[in-house]
């Protein structure tokens, strides 16, 4: 699997999340990475730890970890 794919001007990618456990972590980290420009949408799953991010462009790596951090979690890195 790739940690990015992009299709018609958005950017779908990937990421692992440790530390999410109910639907109010996901809020929280949805939340914080849905305010870096470019996002369009975030789905994250506390079961699998992961957070799906589609966005106009690649996104900075840098960004979403501040952006998890600021949540209250971990970025363990894209899936």
């Amino acid at each position: 699997m790739t940690a990015q794919t992009e299709t018609q001007g958005s950017v779908t990618t990937v990421y692992k999340v440790s530390g999410m456990s109910c639907g109010h972590c996901e809020g929280a980290v949805s939340g914080e990475i849905s305010e870096i420009a470019g996002v369009g949408s975030v789905r994250a799953v506390a079961s699998t730890g992961e957070v799906t991010v589609v966005s106009e462009a690649p996104l900075d790596d840098a960004a979403v970890r501040a952006a998890v951090d600021e949540a209250g979690f971990e970025l363990v890195g894209r899936v």
